[in-house]
């Protein structure tokens, strides 16, 4: 599954790219690795307001939820039964999202061992994640808070090499289909067909440190994107 992300441009770089603007383009720094159990905020341009980043949570939290503790296990959504799901199935209609990555990385298993690999574009430098968004009111606090779920589908060859328990990736969209994705007309057939698996020969994927998986090191380093680094 997709629990770690990277995006280490720029708010400019971004903007450039996606010709959107950031909503408050001095809260954003680069993101070079983002645990998703963090549930942290994360720049979307989503079908709410096409025209801008905004920051949502990673990890979706229904409109329905008496709390937050459902996000643990909503980092994702599996595109094959996100309209089953009672989780998903309201967001995937029309409340979908861009997760702007310059990469993600993925653990192949090895024994007892878990190899981080870093995993991005050869065609993009910034590529689209598919995601899905929700709206939740805290009743204690009556906040609103926006969150999203990263959708997944069976790997490529190549990620099925990496993610070799599960064999899964994240649906990336492509450039060309980026507008689409935020169409609400979407009938279901088209949504599922933006959720193939990406093409392997156009990814690139190298090992990174094992400090990407250790919760006591400080990993939002752009030395964590180093081939084999070793951060200390």
């Amino acid at each position: 599954m997709c629990f770690h992300l990277s995006i280490s441009k720029k708010a400019q770089n971004l903007e450039a790219r996606y010709k959107k603007e950031f909503e408050q383009a001095d809260n954003y720094e680069p993101i070079f690795h983002m645990n998703g159990f963090s549930f942290a905020e994360y720049p979307v341009i989503s079908t709410e307001d096409e025209e801008q980043f905004k920051g949502y949570h990673w990890g979706l939290i229904p409109h329905w939820a008496k709390d937050d503790s459902i996000r643990s296990k909503t980092l994702n959504a599996r595109s094959e039964t996100v309209f089953e799901k009672p989780s998903f199935r309201s967001s995937i209609k029309t409340k979908r999202c861009l997760i702007p990555v310059t990469g993600f990385f993925e653990n192949k298993t090895i024994g007892k061992t878990k190899q981080p690999y870093h995993i991005s574009l050869k065609s993009d430098e910034i590529f689209s994640l598919g995601g899905i968004w929700a709206e939740w009111t805290d009743k204690d606090t009556g906040e609103i808070i926006k969150t999203f779920s990263i959708l997944t589908t069976d790997a490529n060859p190549l990620m099925a090499d990496i993610h070799n328990l599960k064999k899964r990736q994240p649906v990336i969209i492509s450039s060309n289909n980026e507008s689409a994705w935020l169409d609400i007309n979407l009938s279901k057939q088209d949504i599922l067909n933006l959720c193939e698996p990406y093409p392997d020969d156009d990814m690139d994927a190298y090992e990174v440190s094992r400090d990407l998986n250790k919760r006591s090191v400080y990993t939002n380093t752009p030395d964590i994107l180093n081939p084999n680094n070793n951060l200390f």
